[in-house]
């Protein structure tokens, strides 16, 4: 879902970003020294008018056609980028991710909560945070933030959180995991007196 939106996103910008950029091209490569290299079925702007005078403007509002146009073009376009932008706030469905025992499930944030408070359990590690992504049917993204007691060297603590996470890939076997494990130690900030 999330690579559907990025790629819907991209997909929009670039085709935006095209479209001003040709709208604001347009003026500037048909004034001046290269009208004249323009092929002849270019449209091309007198000098010292504009791209939709008074007169235009009042030819097309004469047809019956323009108003309904117009209007239905304006309220598509509003109406779409209403859509997208509120799909922008979304986080999608909160889906339930199958476990190996028929007709069981768990909710990712769950499976996260008990991943993170496993975590904290292991000798050295203060306090512990998981994000855990269902990428496809078979694919989950695991990143587990940990937060280390003052002077406690990495290496204690990886085999443990090995076992955590061969555990937690245990429970949720028809899933494939990529964890990635940042380990991280407080700051000693010193106080300072004003």
């Amino acid at each position: 879902m999330r690579r559907a939106r990025t790629t819907v996103n991209r997909t929009v910008l670039a085709v935006s970003g095209l479209t001003l950029l040709l709208a604001g091209a347009w003026p500037a490569l048909t004034g001046g020294l290269l009208r004249e290299r323009l092929p002849p079925w270019w449209p091309a702007a007198a000098t010292g008018t504009v791209l939709l005078d008074r007169t235009r403007l009042a030819q097309f509002r004469a047809e019956g056609w323009w108003t309904p146009t117009v209007l239905a073009a304006t309220i598509a376009l509003t109406v779409l980028l209403t859509y997208w932008s509120l799909a922008q706030l979304s986080s999608g469905p909160n889906r339930h991710l199958a476990l190996p025992s028929p007709g069981s499930t768990v909710r990712p944030q769950a499976l996260a909560e008990a991943l993170s408070t496993r975590a904290a359990t292991v000798p050295g590690v203060a306090r512990a945070r998981t994000r855990l992504l269902p990428r496809s049917r078979h694919r989950l993204d695991v990143g587990l933030r940990v937060w280390l007691h003052p002077g406690t060297p990495p290496d204690t603590v990886l085999p443990p959180l090995h076992a955590v996470i061969a555990e937690a890939e245990r429970a949720t076997a028809p899933y494939t995991s990529y964890t990635r494990i940042r380990l991280s130690a407080p700051s000693h900030r010193r106080s300072r007196v004003r």
